[in-house]
């Protein structure tokens, strides 16, 4: 039977299955059961063409409890709550940061929430919200002045159990093709998405390693999957996950933990994505720009990559979940893939896909083709 109609057939069958029972959608739908409900959807796809219908449910189900019941297990033995330990987090004036903060605070933590405008919406809700282990500090991560005065004041605050963790979550996103951009605007990705968490964990690692805790990096599907109009982000968190490769391979020595994050569309949960005016791209072009990038081609990239951002998740819950995890398991993951469903099997297999292969998927895309045909026109 061709795949495609298997894969279909086995798609509608577990959806009726989560439909007619919603209590095991929030638990499947967590970080930590995604490689084994996916292993066992391989399986289910392998026995399905191999033995049959009946084996296959009977074969697939057997597989995914024992897969589910093992991994229930593990994190049970985590840390139940953070009562006497501090994490720091970076770029909690909204999105991921400062929803984790919240849930860290709510769970006994001492949160060191380190913002941009300490005096800014985002923080305050934070310092009125929260308890009175919630310490919001200045940080701007491209400073070392406020890196050095966030470390001074962390030092003097720190609870009994000292600086769990480090979550480098502070973050910008753009678009734009190569042409489009400047040498500076590169510059400025790296700076913050990249350096910005190197400068905050230099000085940082000996008060983890000292508690033998965690250091999380916020990565993207974009530092491994090749995107039209989105090289500066892509160079960034492909530098960010090589920083901490080598970081997690030389802590391992001392029992310090690293998780890479790595979240998919989460742009309408976020408000990451910039907005741009197609105006306003076309009136920075010179003149050699304008004969090469046609002005509708423009118009159409920015209505395309701003319903693209409004179509993904509208909340945090997935990335949240994840962090949570990487913090209190005992055997956090070393990368957490946070794709919708549909998305999930591709993203697993595309870092090892020969690049023939991933570059084709382009060919799929209308936006592709469209300008394409739109280049000197």
């Amino acid at each position: 039977m061709n795949f495609f109609f298997i894969f279909r057939d086995i798609h509608h069958k577990s959806q009726k299955f989560l439909t007619q029972n919603s209590w095991m959608v929030e638990f499947v739908s967590s970080q930590f059961t995604m490689k084994p409900v996916l292993l066992s959807t391989t399986v289910l796809l392998i026995s399905y063409s191999c033995l049959g219908d009946h084996i296959c449910v009977c074969f697939g189900l057997i597989i995914c409890l024992v897969l589910l019941a093992n991994t229930v297990r593990q994190a049970g033995n985590g840390l139940s709550d953070g009562v006497g330990r501090a994490v720091l987090v970076t770029g909690c004036d909204s999105g991921f940061g400062h929803h984790l903060a919240k849930k860290l605070d709510s769970m006994g933590f001492t949160v060191f929430a380190g913002c941009l405008w300490p005096e800014g919406p985002g923080a305050q809700s934070l310092a009125e919200e929260g308890s009175d282990r919630m310490k919001v500090l200045r940080l701007d991560v491209t400073k070392d002045e406020d890196v050095s005065l966030a470390k001074d004041f962390v030092e003097a605050n720190l609870p009994e159990k000292g600086l769990y963790a480090v979550v480098n979550n502070a973050g910008i996103s753009d678009w734009g093709e190569t042409e489009w951009s400047t040498a500076e605007d590169f510059q400025k990705m790296a700076d913050i998405n990249l350096f910005g968490a190197i400068r905050v964990t230099i000085p940082f690692l000996s008060l983890v390693r000292a508690s033998k805790g965690r250091m999380l990096y916020v990565s993207s599907i974009f530092s491994f999957f090749t995107c039209l109009n989105m090289g500066a982000y892509s160079v960034s968190k492909r530098g960010l996950e090589a920083f901490a490769d080598c970081l997690r391979v030389e802590m391992a020595s001392f029992g310090v933990k690293v998780s890479i994050i790595q979240p998919g569309n989460f742009g309408a949960a976020t408000n990451i994505l910039c907005k741009k005016a197609p105006q306003d791209i076309w009136d920075e072009f010179d003149d050699a720009r304008k004969l090469t990038f046609n002005q509708k081609y423009i118009e159409m990239a920015c209505e395309y990559f701003h319903s693209v951002c409004s179509s993904g998740f509208k909340d945090c819950t997935l990335v949240i979940n994840a962090m949570l995890h990487a913090l209190t398991a005992p055997k956090p993951q070393t990368r957490y893939l946070l794709v919708s469903w549909t998305d999930m099997l591709f993203f697993y297999i595309c870092p090892v896909l020969p690049t023939c292969i991933t570059d084709s998927v382009f060919l799929l895309s209308s936006m592709y083709h469209k300008r394409k045909v739109m280049l000197y026109s």
